[in-house]
């Protein structure tokens, strides 16, 4: 019976992905979804500029709030978990 289900759920999985594939003319090749152009080209026109200094300043102090934030949260979960391993120990009786 296990058997069974496994081959039921196997089948069903493959007409699964089958159905999800289509293709007007099954013959034809794929074709890249990407646009190249030579590197001289996209040098010259760079898409994309350089931040400026105080959106990197702002995002360097926000790392480092997250950072303290981060540091702040550790030492309290330290905190909490020899609490607990106190409490523990308290409740412990000793051999």
């Amino acid at each position: 019976m296990k058997k069974f289900a496994i081959f039921a759920a196997a089948s069903g999985a493959a007409l699964a992905l089958a159905a999800c594939g289509s293709s007007d003319n099954a013959s034809s090749d794929a074709q890249a979804d990407t646009v190249e152009m030579p590197a001289d080209e996209a040098l010259v026109n760079p898409a994309i500029e350089p931040p400026a200094a105080e959106v990197v300043e702002d995002a360097a102090s926000d790392a480092a709030q997250d950072a303290q934030d981060a540091a702040s949260s550790a030492e309290a979960a330290a905190a909490d978990a020899q609490a607990a391993a106190d409490a523990v120990a308290a409740d412990t009786p000793a051999n």
